[in-house]
């Protein structure tokens, strides 16, 4: 876990000196408060006399404030020698902090038998909860259950996600997960919507596992989201619930229509058991491999072959709404007497088909260096790295002059870089001119 300790430094000392805490840090960032954490150990290997120790905590409760000098006689905290303090001043708590990050476990204790009243405090508490001192665990786990309600949860479900990943870390999170599997159903609303992924994971997890969401509400949410865990989960709820009632309409739509091809393939599959194989054909040349598969599956356990639809789609090859998906498709369920088909989509006018049509030809293992010469000069990039990596293992059979001559300045960028590439796999990289490799 990476933590900003030069900046937890530079805080622990303002807060040393008093300074309050949301002047200090963003009390809304989880990395603010391991930083400070981290920071505080760094600044007390080399500095510790200046942070506030277990004497200077314990004269919390005495009326007179800290004191300046310990039994010994040595200054145990510098800064109350210059600013001596009530025990309810306002620089309390910010020392206080620093107090509860302190290098040495007995004064973490001590701080936090004395932080009753003080909420802004509270995400330490969590930090301290996965401490590595038993004794300070305990104490900070037993104020952890005492503090955290609905409100706060919410509010530190962030950092308690953060500090779960830790060794010992556990704990916060079952915390967490028991206090809003009590609360209301709306209480993990705001979690839902959150922009830390970490946070949208736990909080659909637990919507899942205690139904606290419709089976429509998942599915949209599959369809829209942007991290693939929450897209998979929350789309294996959406089908879980049908399973039981089997209504899929408000499921279906939103993850057939989805953008993201994790939720397409959900809805992909759930067509068969769905009873609507029919569905499947519309997906046969999607964009995704993984959609394209799941509709040719869909298919088969209904009896139909897929690819005689692919043949007859990739037959019309002046059809300028061809799907590239057909092509790339062909070759994925095809033989290599499919070859041809592919062949005559070369200069077919889209790129994307054009480029579709070399993979394909790829997955086929059926490539002609003299067929697929002539694209490295396409004007379309995607169709000039597809033929680049159809031709490296044919590099060799590439005339040095012909590279040479895409490597000039003139040629646009994505030609040079096609060509350097070739001609590295073909061993010419050295014998190059010099022009000619300025120009890549």
């Amino acid at each position: 876990m990476n933590e900003d300790i030069g900046g937890g430094e530079a805080a622990a000392a303002r807060l040393a000196r008093g300074t309050r805490l949301d002047d200090v840090l963003d009390v809304d960032d989880p990395a603010a408060w391991t930083g400070l954490d981290a920071g505080v150990r760094a600044w007390g290997g080399y500095g510790i006399e200046d942070l506030p120790d277990k004497a200077w905590v314990e004269a919390l409760d005495a009326a007179t404030g800290p004191p300046g000098r310990s039994g010994t006689g040595r200054w145990m905290f510098r800064s109350s020698r210059r600013r001596p303090e009530p025990a309810h001043g306002p620089s309390i708590e910010p020392r206080l902090a620093v107090a509860l990050c302190h290098p040495d476990g007995h004064t973490r204790e001590a701080a936090l038998a004395r932080i009753a009243a003080r909420p802004a405090l509270l995400p330490l508490v969590v930090i301290r909860a996965a401490d590595w001192a038993a004794p300070v665990r305990d104490k900070a786990r037993e104020l952890l259950r005492a503090g955290l309600d609905v409100r706060t949860g919410v509010a530190l479900a962030p950092l308690i996600l953060r500090i779960g990943r830790r060794e010992r870390g556990a704990y916060g999170v079952e915390l967490l997960g028991a206090m809003l599997r009590r609360a209301p159903h709306g209480a993990p609303a705001t979690l839902f919507v959150h922009p830390d992924r970490t946070v949208r994971r736990f909080a659909y997890r637990l919507a899942a596992e205690e139904s606290l969401l419709s089976p429509g509400r998942f599915a949209r949410t599959a369809a829209w989201d942007d991290d693939v865990v929450v897209q998979a989960l929350c789309a294996e709820a959406a089908l879980a619930a049908v399973r039981e009632d089997g209504d899929f309409d408000d499921v279906l739509e939103p993850l057939l229509a989805a953008r993201n091809p994790r939720a397409r393939s959900a809805g992909v599959t759930a067509l068969r058991r769905a009873g609507r194989p029919g569905r499947a054909l519309d997906f046969l040349a999607d964009r995704s491999a993984l959609v394209r598969a799941c509709a040719r599956y869909v298919l088969r356990q209904h009896g139909t072959d897929p690819l005689p639809w692919y043949r007859q789609r990739c037959a019309q090859a002046a059809d300028p709404a061809l799907p590239p998906g057909a092509a790339i498709g062909l070759a994925e369920c095809g033989v290599r007497a499919d070859a041809d088909a592919l062949r005559l989509l070369l200069t077919h006018p889209a790129p994307a088909v054009r480029a579709r049509a070399v993979a394909g030809l790829r997955t086929l293992d059926v490539t002609v260096v003299e067929e697929l010469r002539p694209l490295i000069d396409d004007p379309a990039p995607g169709v000039v790295r597809e033929a680049t990596l159809a031709l490296l293992p044919s590099a060799a059979l590439l005339p040095e002059a012909w590279l040479t001559e895409r490597l000039v300045a003139q040629r646009p960028r994505h030609v040079r870089v096609a060509a350097q590439r070739l001609a590295t796999a073909a061993g010419l990289a050295g014998r190059l001119p010099v022009d000619a490799e300025r120009g890549c």
